[in-house]
């Protein structure tokens, strides 16, 4: 049987009904050794990558359905997504002139292949709109975008991604506007020991597709010196294809609230990865996180009054047709409040708040409970990529803010493997997200907006 539910908070800002179930998870949190972690390793090892259309990614999924059930969760389930299928095939890419030497390097995720080998000149720019500005200068170049990310802010807890990540995302098409045969881009991380990063790229309607791919901020550094010096010729092969789409799925289940049973709190993850690592940091971790919170509340038997929804998001690296196909299903339905960890499994730290001064300040009032699992604040931010349909409509939405200054030392390489993820700071995360979960479908305010 359920726990008897928290009593029934005053009108006034008052936090203390929260405070036993505070109580409960946190000496709960003791006894969970590194179970979670556990169960991370086991789908790194066993399962490994989960690029969309991959079986690694059916098997992730069907594994998550049927752990979610032996959890407790009821009707665990696949919900049917369509995918683009993006295969990475055979890459290299060397220097053949004036010397020759390898390079490290990975396709960007949607790429065209370069239709056998592709030698050209390299042109060098520090940034993606230099390549407007040089115009025809560029055209039968490989253009090398050595967009520096700058070092992470510990102070202001900002890695300038969004900024440096233009270059990935929109160079192949600035390229191809030029004349460009194809276009390198430095690795977005700060950091690096020769890994290469790669990510999604975007074509721009009615622009010819060029091959793009990511090169180590070292092979970066080291193409600039060199053009600086004279002629410097790559040559690049990427046998990279689309090949339609084929089926995938988001994993759904519940913990059917205790009274309020159509106002839904959504934990969210995505459960895809790219083809290189194990995709533990980015963002696998996150899953278990959310799917170890979902336990821990089944395990204390803390029923909130409304339902407490996991959802482990399919394709949001590279598309987001999960978080569409989820929109586009349970859109009509009551959602209070929307969470996705997506940041990395660094220690806690904080929770972001998509929504208005008085949901931040609401929530704040609830900042002391979290002290235990390390989280120190509730801050101003985004939510994330796959509840941003929701957070679009007006739901409130929350992220996850662990310690982010080595999640893009990480980010979309092979060195994203479950041995960076430290066991204690999961369990403390899934801990936070379980308490945050709990208050969140519990609290008497707000009520969710009816459906339209």
């Amino acid at each position: 049987m359920p726990a008897d539910p928290a009593p029934e908070p005053d009108a006034e800002p008052s936090v203390a009904w929260a405070q036993p179930a505070a109580e409960r998870i946190e000496a709960h949190l003791e006894t969970m050794g590194d179970r979670a972690w556990r169960r991370l390793a086991f789908v790194a090892d066993t399962i490994g990558h989960r690029l969309s259309g991959s079986q690694g990614l059916e098997r992730a999924i069907d594994w998550a359905v049927t752990e979610l059930a032996s959890y407790g969760l009821e009707n665990a389930r696949r919900e049917k997504v369509k995918v683009p299928k993006w295969v990475r095939g055979r890459e290299y890419a060397r220097v053949v002139a004036p010397v020759e030497r390898e390079l490290v390097m990975l396709g960007l995720g949607g790429s065209v292949g370069t239709r056998g080998r592709l030698r050209a000149e390299v042109a060098v720019v520090s940034h993606v709109d230099e390549i407007a500005k040089r115009g025809k200068a560029l055209a039968g170049k490989i253009v090398l975008i050595d967009q520096a990310m700058p070092p992470y802010d510990h102070e202001q807890r900002k890695s300038f991604y969004g900024e440096t990540v233009q270059a990935r995302s929109r160079g192949a098409s600035e390229g191809a506007k030029v004349g460009a045969k194809a276009v390198l881009v430095r690795s977005v991380t700060a950091r690096s020991l020769r890994t290469p990063h790669t990510g999604a790229l975007r074509y721009e309607e009615g622009v010819p597709k060029i091959p793009a791919a990511a090169v180590t901020v070292e092979d970066a550094v080291f193409l600039a010196r060199s053009v600086a010096r004279g002629p410097v010729t790559v040559e690049l092969f990427m046998s990279a294809k689309t090949v339609g789409e084929v089926d995938s799925a988001n994993v759904v289940a519940e913990i059917p609230g205790r009274t309020r049973r159509d106002e839904i709190v959504l934990l969210g993850c995505h459960i895809d990865s790219w083809d290189v690592g194990d995709g533990s940091t980015d963002d696998m971790g996150g899953c278990i996180a959310v799917m170890e919170a979902a336990r821990i509340l089944v395990e204390l038997e803390l029923v909130p009054r409304r339902t407490v929804r996991v959802v482990l998001f399919t394709n949001e690296e590279n598309g987001l047709r999960g978080a569409k196909a989820y929109h586009a299903a349970h859109g009509q339905e009551r959602h209070v409040a929307v969470f996705e960890a997506d940041a990395g499994q660094g220690a806690p730290l904080a929770f972001s708040v998509a929504g208005d001064d008085a949901d931040l300040a609401a929530l704040e009032a609830y900042a002391p409970l979290f002290l235990p699992f390390g989280v120190t604040a509730f801050v101003p931010g985004g939510a994330g990529a796959d509840v941003s349909p929701f957070v679009a409509d007006g739901v409130l939405g929350i992220g996850h803010r662990p310690d982010g200054s080595h999640y893009f030392d990480l980010h979309h390489s092979p060195a994203d493997t479950v041995d960076k993820i430290d066991p204690d700071h999961l369990a403390r995360n899934a801990a936070s997200i379980a308490l945050l979960a709990y208050i969140l479908a519990e609290r008497p305010e707000p009520e969710a907006p009816a459906a339209e």
